[in-house]
């Protein structure tokens, strides 16, 4: 059985797991549990996996009606993962973070049944910190997180990415060919996210000018949620080197194209930007739990792995940043260098031989 969801940054790694673990074991059986109202259940399907709902929710930060029918959501959660997990007899439980799966975790727990968590971030959440005492493995991304969890049950092992980065053998040749760009320009890739980032984008849609004056090119993924107040500045701006679109569907395309990457620090975005080795300025979101991007985002700042800029000094220092890295040959030599040694490729496959020694 396994739980994660909320974000994608929760169910992918699950479901990243899961088909590592079906390619080992072809005759396995999967239960995804997940919570009833939220992303994991249209997505989890999608992947070609079952999936069952709790109804549960995480606890808001102000009052509110919410909170107090929190307590009868996590008894209906409890119930339903008990009968659950007493229909399904799972061998191993695994979450990897998002309020679903603290229920199911700590019921598999009090069961004996073997447990696992993930954790993505360098700042675990709520319902990690809690499961950290009842189960028998932790699976993390990040150094340092002894201080929230029991240091004997800690395994290295990073973040699941997508198939097809770690070897992605795309030269600029033919992503700029794909982009309709040139070789001989550096370019700036800006990562929204698929949904998108409000305050990054209104901050690129400003530096536009200082693009084309440079002879800059960039290639901007606004997310749906904002390509509709930003598509008509690429005609606005009579500039062959500024590319808007929602969503990028050929990433390892969007890569190999970028001499500097601006982009939140999610923990999922990190994984697969220590693969891809290129210099990146990290703009960390101030509304997440536990502003765990900023963490994100300072794991490799102090290491002269990325530069981090708050939200709140984009104004002033992203032009600055973008140009520092663009004109210093040696800065970007070092930022590509010293993000490309915190990179950890098989995570999916170390996290599941760590389930393999929890089987056993």
């Amino acid at each position: 059985m396994l739980s994660g969801g909320g974000t994608g940054g929760h169910i992918f790694p699950a479901v990243s797991i899961a088909n590592e673990l079906r390619s080992r074991f072809p005759e396995s059986k999967f239960l995804f549990v997940g919570a009833e109202d939220r992303m994991e259940m249209e997505k989890v399907p999608e992947a070609g996996y079952e999936i069952e709902g709790l109804w549960i929710s995480g606890i808001q930060r102000k009052l509110t009606i919410d909170n107090l029918s929190f307590p009868f959501k996590l008894i209906s959660s409890l119930i339903k993962s008990r009968s659950l997990i007493k229909e399904f007899k799972p061998d191993v439980v695994i979450g990897t973070g998002g309020f679903a799966s603290g229920p199911l975790l700590y019921v598999a727990s009090q069961k004996g049944i073997p447990t696992l968590i993930q954790e993505q971030n360098s700042y675990p959440g709520i319902t990690n910190k809690l499961l950290s005492k009842s189960v028998n493995k932790i699976c993390t991304a990040f150094e340092g997180l002894e201080r929230f969890f029991p240091k004997s049950k800690i395994v290295l092992t990073g973040n699941p990415i997508r198939q097809g980065l770690t070897e992605n053998s795309i030269t600029k040749q033919e992503a700029a060919k794909h982009f309709g760009l040139k070789t001989d320009k550096k370019t700036v890739l800006v990562l929204g996210g698929s949904l998108g980032a409000r305050a990054v984008n209104a901050q690129v849609a400003k530096i536009l000018n200082w693009v084309k004056e440079n002879d800059y090119q960039l290639v901007w993924q606004t997310g749906k949620l904002y390509i509709d107040d930003y598509k008509h500045l690429q005609e606005k701006m009579n500039y062959d080197g500024i590319k808007i679109q929602d969503f990028l569907n050929r990433m390892d395309m969007a890569y190999a194209m970028a001499d500097v990457i601006l982009t939140r620090s999610g923990a999922g975005t990190i994984s697969e930007l220590c693969i891809v080795g290129k210099p990146t300025v990290f703009v960390p979101s101030p509304n997440v739990a536990e502003d765990h991007q900023t963490f994100n985002a300072k794991a490799l700042s102090t290491k002269g792995a990325a530069i981090l800029i708050p939200e709140n000094k984009m104004e002033e220092e992203l032009i600055a940043s973008l140009d520092e890295i663009l004109k210093n040959e040696e800065l970007i030599d070092s930022l590509s260098k010293n993000i490309k040694k915190l990179a950890l490729p098989n995570a999916s496959k170390d996290i599941v031989n760590e389930v393999e020694l929890l089987l056993k």
